[in-house]
Parts: C-alpha cells; sequence; structure tokens
C-alpha cells in the first residue's frame, strides 16, 4: 500500500489550460534558449551552401524595385506623389519583401517542423514566432537599399523618423497575428499552403507598393485603410521621407492587427492541445 502510495504521488499529470495567463509568458521566457537556436538555425539553412549567402537579402528586392521602376514608373508612369519612383517602390518593396516571406514561413511553421513536436514538449508558439524573427535579419540588411536611394537622393531624415520603431513593431505583430491563426489552421487543413500562394499574390495588390494610397478614391479610402499592409508601408514613407504621417491609413489597420492578433493568440492556444495529435 504504501509503494502504490509513493507512485501514485510522484506522477504528474499535465492537462492543457484554457485561454492565456501569466504562466504562459513564464514558459515562454524560460524557453528563450530553444527560441534563439530556432531562430539562428532558421537563419543558417536559409544560406547554407549557397555562393552569395546574405546578399540574397538584397538582391531578391533590388530585382522587383528595378522591375517595378521600369515598368510602373517609367512605362506606366504611375503617381509617386513627386517622389522619385526608385526611392518610393524601395520604400514600399523592403517591408513588403519582409512580410510576404514572414507570412509564408509562419504559417507553415508548425507543420515543417512536425518532427519535433512529437518529441519533446515546448511551447509551440515558438515556431511561428521563430518564423518572424529570423526574418529580420534580412530586412536588417536589405533595409541597406533603402539608405543607399536616400544618401544618393540627398533626402535628409525628419523628427518623423521617431516613429520609426512604431512602425517596426506594427510591421512584426501583423505577420505574427497572420502566422498565429494560419500555421494553427494549417495543421488542420494543408490548403493553406496553396491559399497563401494566392493570397501573398493578391496582397501585393491591394497594398500602396507600385502605386499611391492617394490615388484611390476618397470614399474608399478607410475601407482600403483595413488592410494593415497599407498602414505599414504609408508610415515607413512618412517616417524615413518627412511626409506628413498619414493617420487616417494607419489607424484602422493598427487596430485590425491588434484583433487579429488577440483573436489568432486565442485559437493558437484552443488548438494547441490537439498539434501533435492532428499532425
Amino acid at each position: 500500500m504504501n509503494d502504490a502510495t509513493v507512485i501514485k504521488d510522484s506522477v504528474d499529470i499535465i492537462r492543457p489550460r484554457s485561454g492565456w495567463s501569466l504562466s504562459d509568458l513564464k514558459e515562454l521566457f524560460d524557453y528563450r534558449d530553444l527560441l534563439y537556436f530556432l531562430v539562428w538555425r532558421d537563419v543558417k539553412v536559409l544560406y547554407a551552401q549557397t555562393i552569395l549567402g546574405f546578399a540574397w537579402a538584397i538582391l531578391n528586392p533590388l530585382v522587383q524595385i528595378i522591375i517595378f521602376t521600369v515598368i510602373f514608373g517609367n512605362i506606366a508612369q504611375l503617381s509617386s506623389e513627386g517622389i522619385p519612383y526608385i526611392v518610393f517602390s524601395s520604400i514600399g518593396v523592403v517591408p513588403w519583401t519582409y512580410l510576404s516571406q514572414t507570412m509564408t514561413s509562419s504559417s507553415q511553421s508548425l507543420v515543417s517542423g512536425m518532427a519535433m513536436l512529437g518529441k519533446i514538449y515546448f511551447p509551440r508558439l515558438i515556431f511561428p514566432l521563430s518564423s518572424v524573427l529570423a526574418k529580420l535579419v534580412d530586412f536588417s540588411i536589405s533595409f541597406i537599399i533603402i539608405i543607399g536611394v536616400l544618401l544618393y537622393y540627398d533626402i535628409s531624415p525628419t523628427w518623423n523618423v521617431l516613429y520609426l520603431p512604431l512602425f517596426l513593431i506594427f510591421m512584426v505583430m501583423f505577420p505574427s497575428a497572420v502566422g498565429l491563426w494560419l500555421s494553427s489552421l494549417a495543421v488542420r487543413f494543408r490548403d493553406v499552403r496553396f491559399g497563401m500562394q494566392f493570397g501573398i499574390g493578391m496582397l501585393m495588390y491591394s497594398a500602396p507598393i507600385v502605386y499611391s494610397a492617394s490615388s484611390l478614391d476618397a470614399t474608399l479610402r478607410f475601407f482600403y485603410s483595413l488592410n494593415p499592409i497599407v498602414g505599414i508601408i504609408e508610415g515607413y514613407r512618412a517616417c524615413l521621407l518627412g511626409t506628413p504621417m498619414p493617420w487616417i491609413y494607419i489607424v484602422p489597420g493598427m487596430i485590425v492587427t491588434i484583433l487579429l492578433f488577440i483573436s489568432g493568440a486565442w485559437y493558437f492556444k484552443r488548438m494547441e492541445y490537439m498539434m501533435v495529435d492532428v499532425l
């Protein structure tokens, strides 16, 4: 009887919790070394056995910028609000490249890491989060393009540049929210991977990357601004070019991002307990 009692008392039963709590944040902090390892792994794997290495982080957006400048700036002659088109497109393409790559990788992060998920326990949130943070390395490198064109056209920063950290957080938070939703859905529905290929193409032309948001009809601007990518890109342009901050595009997108993040975290937590079984 005593032996049976000892065995019973030594067994810990782990049950899934519903909802988020401070203990979840503490647990995430406790596994920060694993998060760092996965971020570093993603960075190394991306450029392993490549000749150009990190130069691809510059080459990829640079080719898009040149093509957009030739086609939309010179041939189609789309309005760039009096800004040299290569500057206009650079500030749009570099954040967009980060957003598109991050949403794609984070949406498939759980499916890609399914072999690891079934072997050990750790907060599942680490997978989509590591994808978001790893791509910041590429963004930091490709930001050299923006600095280069600003220096070439002798565009000096204004006090608007102080808002830059706000839009960096905004830029990281939006794909994080999308990643929470889509990585959870991808566990059950593998259609997410195919839907993302279609969705990224649609999102690109629904954001002011190659055209100015002011070219839209005034009656459509509120609905247009509900797309968070609009606020991110317009915010970056205002920060770096010193133009008036277009809060009419920024605030609605921020509200949508916060709602997406909160609801995505809730859904992710709800699905977390069954991820290993489904995968």
